[in-house]
């Protein structure tokens, strides 16, 4: 594979193989952050980013921001990340808070051993695992124990400046 087009003709020919039902691959651009559509053996559509990194490039936070952002407009259920590389921690986090699978490197040399040894079963279900979920319901959210944000002291400062 020498680009990410070629990784996402990969992954479409592997969706079509695995017998996932309404796969399709998108457009190269303005594809509104989605790589791959499918149908998951519940039913459940499910939109697909693709990321072909370097093995020491770790895969950022926009990943993540594209594919659940476009969930809506694929009338998807079910976001996720496969990538070549790992992701980095804020990637993580934010995939964990808005239920965003990841599928690393490693993942994906077990899905292709287990493709190779005809463990179809095996790999549908790594894919369609839950995601590691930070927060299980908005509730929490909405909990009087907020976790702390990070502030920006500078701009605070900047504007009680502005007031005096």
């Amino acid at each position: 594979m020498t680009d990410g087009l070629d990784f996402e003709m990969y992954l479409y020919r592997l969706f079509i193989a695995l017998g996932y039902q309404g796969v399709y691959k998108t457009k190269s651009s303005r594809d509104f952050g989605a790589d791959l559509v499918f149908t998951d053996r519940e039913g459940i559509r499910n939109v697909v980013q693709a990321k072909r990194y370097a093995v020491d490039n770790l895969v950022g936070i926009s990943a993540v921001q594209e594919v659940f952002s476009c969930m809506r407009y694929y009338k998807a259920k079910k976001a996720i990340v496969i990538a070549s590389a790992k992701f980095t921690e804020p990637c993580e986090t934010l995939a964990g808070i808005n239920h965003v699978k990841l599928l690393d490197r490693s993942d994906l040399i077990k899905m292709i051993e287990d493709f190779r040894m005809d463990d179809i079963k095996a790999v549908r279900d790594r894919i369609e695992a839950e995601p590691r979920m930070i927060l299980e319901s908005w509730n929490e959210a909405t909990t009087a124990v907020l976790h702390e944000i990070k502030k920006d002291y500078k701009a605070e400062k900047y504007v009680k400046e502005l007031k005096t």
